[in-house]
């Protein structure tokens, strides 16, 4: 298996979690995550079916847009011992003008507050850090469990977009970062 050393660069931690970039030593981790039945749902199959797909999906992707962009989809891990459970990040789609926050969850690890607790602090480093302006999500139009969680955020529903990676509609929710910074004006 072609395995190179990547960087497992921390880049934020929250009360439970820690965000890094991923590295191709995660890639059982991301097998797992990608083949959740959920994760084939909502977010679509990506073919990732051995390892070897699991460490080139990792090389292809989130590595590639962290060296092109300094951002994208981060390996969230508990802070108590490591143990990885899902994915939060931010992404540059093609078919979007705004960059996107995403995320997955080993099924295990829902409904516990760690989706919300990643997202939060992946958006306030996207505003802070990062300068984004406005940050945008799509869901699939069943996915309700993510629109509330996209809610939560504060991010609020605009329009359906045709997402050309699965020939689907989605809902696509935005939020400006003078929103975030002050929600009340």
């Amino acid at each position: 298996m072609l395995y190179y050393e990547v960087p497992k660069v921390r880049i934020l931690e929250t009360q439970r979690l820690v965000l890094r970039h991923m590295s191709t030593d995660d890639a059982e981790f991301v097998l797992q995550l990608l083949n959740e039945p959920a994760w084939l749902r909502f977010i679509g199959d990506r073919g990732i079916r051995s390892l070897q797909d699991a460490a080139a999906y990792i090389v292809n992707g989130p590595v590639e847009m962290y060296a092109r962009l300094g951002f994208g989809l981060y390996l969230v891990e508990l802070k108590d011992g490591g143990l990885p459970i899902g994915i939060c990040g931010l992404i540059k789609r093609d078919f979007l003008a705004d960059v996107d926050i995403g995320y997955g969850f080993l099924s295990q690890y829902w409904a516990q507050g760690y989706a919300y607790e990643s997202a939060s602090g992946v958006l306030a480093y996207a505003i802070q850090v990062l300068g984004l302006q406005r940050i945008v999500a799509i869901t699939t139009s069943d996915n309700h469990r993510s629109a509330r969680l996209l809610e939560k955020l504060g991010l609020r529903y605009e329009q359906m977009v045709k997402n050309p990676a699965t020939n689907q509609d989605s809902r696509l929710f935005a939020i400006d970062a003078i929103q975030k910074t002050h929600p009340h004006s």
